[in-house]
């Protein structure tokens, strides 16, 4: 498994984090009529969960909004991605199809509100630290053009950030071509335990982007400010 860490900063600012990963070899398809039913499905049912609420009050997304106010980031502005995803499919708008392994990367975060990075490992210069943005640090986010990383929650390896839970970045963005991914689920707050959502991603990949030599890990910095 890679090598990845938590930045004592989130403590600092009394942010508990857990990361679920998947390292794994996969092949991603470009459309997969069965997981593309399941992604429909899943939106559907999420959506008639949520009824007249806001997406805002899922708790994994309450959680991951209270991450961003507290490290300065505002999150009606820089939405995190679970939110993005779940107000898009509660505006009718539909969910885009990119590939399996994005795919699957939406339906479980539909399904549990939590914001989920995959890249391309191969694209990679471990270790990978996640740790508040700083100052002028920015990259293209997949959909989104330059982003403005100070105070947002990413991912950063030896050549700099390439995810957050916001957007992730061109640089490691997972295509046809990927065939070692590493998925990312981060949890903010309470609650916060990314297990079952990893087994659910994990069973998913195997089922829809033929992933083998599947390995999860768990990562935490639950400390209080200190």
């Amino acid at each position: 498994m890679i090598d990845i860490a938590v930045a004592g900063r989130f403590a600092a600012t009394g942010v508990p984090v857990r990361l679920g990963c998947i390292e794994a070899s996969v092949r991603p398809v470009e459309a997969e009529p069965e997981l593309g039913r399941l992604l429909d499905e899943t939106a559907a049912e999420r959506v008639a969960a949520l009824g007249e609420g806001a997406p805002s009050q899922v708790p994994a997304i309450a959680a991951a909004r209270r991450a961003y106010k507290a490290l300065g980031k505002d999150p009606a502005r820089y939405r995190p991605a679970a939110e993005a995803l779940l107000r898009r499919a509660k505006q009718g708008k539909g969910i885009y199809r990119v590939n399996s392994v994005v795919d699957v990367n939406n339906v479980v975060s539909l399904e549990t509100g939590i914001s989920i990075g995959a890249y391309d490992i191969d694209k990679l210069s471990p270790p990978v630290l996640f740790r508040p943005g700083e100052a002028g640090e920015r990259y293209e986010g997949i959909g989104r053009g330059d982003l403005n990383l100070a105070g947002l929650p990413l991912f950063a390896d030896a050549d700099g950030p390439f995810g957050s839970p916001t957007s992730d970045s061109v640089r490691t963005a997972i295509t046809a071509d990927t065939r070692r991914l590493l998925m990312v689920l981060i949890c903010f707050g309470e609650p916060a335990d990314p297990d079952p959502a990893v087994a659910r991603a994990a069973d998913l990949l195997r089922r829809f982007a033929a992933a083998e030599d599947v390995e999860t890990a768990f990562v935490a910095n639950e400390a209080a400010a200190a």
